[in-house]
């Protein structure tokens, strides 16, 4: 995590320190997680996150070795329940040593996204909160060096939150991707067609500065080979060091060709 590869990561995090000394309200807590929450950003608010992912391969993915994935992404309030917003990928492959070229750098697909926030949850009633997203990517990476899919990606997502307690929040994610493929860099499913994805995640306040939670994410294609598919498991949290920013980690361990063996995730979260 100290290569060079992560140096767009540390610019970015200095641009990140300046935003959050502009505003001061409250961070969301969706990263480090894969599964989406309920909220949205406030209207005409921003909110800023600055993700990065170091990642082992599966032995499939040879002579593909290792991945770092530097995710930025910008969100706006567009109206009550309704955001929009924007996100790409700096991606880094490292292959073997008798491969050439040895390493691959570049940037990867951009995706947009429309999310809302339909149905919210209310204090003591039992139904949840439900949104959905839909995301077009495109295909701005270039696929022959596995920076993109090469493909345009367009993905519907539902999204139900319900808090178990005042301090554990549940959510659950169910979406199928109607073209195109789940890949960033080496990881996803690089087969096209329709995917189906689904996520759950149990996140628990621990104190006023700190959330802790784990998470289960999959996706399949429309064979159902569990081979091809993707399955991972995200342990990770949020300290909250400012009133509007918070610092996000997590450990993440996957199964089958399409997820990392193993890999480690550093961010932040700013509001605005």
């Amino acid at each position: 995590m100290t290569t060079t590869r992560n140096l767009p990561t540390l610019s970015g995090l200095g641009l990140v320190l300046l935003l959050f000394m502009l505003g001061a309200t409250a961070a969301k807590a969706q990263q480090p997680f894969s599964t989406d929450n309920a909220d949205v950003t406030d209207r005409n608010k921003f909110h800023f996150q600055l993700a990065n992912q170091f990642d082992i391969l599966q032995r499939s993915a040879y002579p593909s070795l290792r991945q770092n994935t530097t995710v930025f992404e910008l969100d706006y309030g567009l109206a009550n329940g309704v955001e929009i917003g924007v996100d790409g990928p700096l991606i880094a492959i490292s292959n073997s040593k008798i491969t050439i070229p040895k390493s691959v750098f570049g940037f990867g697909d951009l995706d947009f996204h429309v999310k809302y926030n339909f149905l919210k949850e209310r204090e003591g009633s039992h139904r949840p909160a439900l949104a959905a997203t839909v995301n077009l990517e495109l295909p701005t990476g270039n696929a022959g060096k596995q920076l993109g899919s090469g493909v345009v990606d367009v993905f519907l997502n539902g999204i139900l939150q319900k808090s178990l307690t005042k301090k554990t929040v549940a959510r659950l994610n169910g979406g199928i991707l109607f073209s195109g493929n789940t890949t960033t860099g080496e990881i996803g499913i690089k087969s096209r067609g329709k995917v189906f994805v689904g996520g759950a995640s149990l996140v628990k306040q621990i104190t006023q500065k700190l959330d802790l939670g784990v998470e289960l994410t999959g996706a399949l294609t429309n064979s159902l080979k569990l081979s091809r598919g993707q399955l991972q498991t995200q342990f990770g949290g949020n300290y909250l060091f400012r009133k509007n920013a918070s610092f996000d980690f997590g450990i993440v361990g996957g199964k089958f060709a399409a997820s990392p063996r193993v890999g480690v995730q550093l961010g932040i979260s700013v509001d605005w």
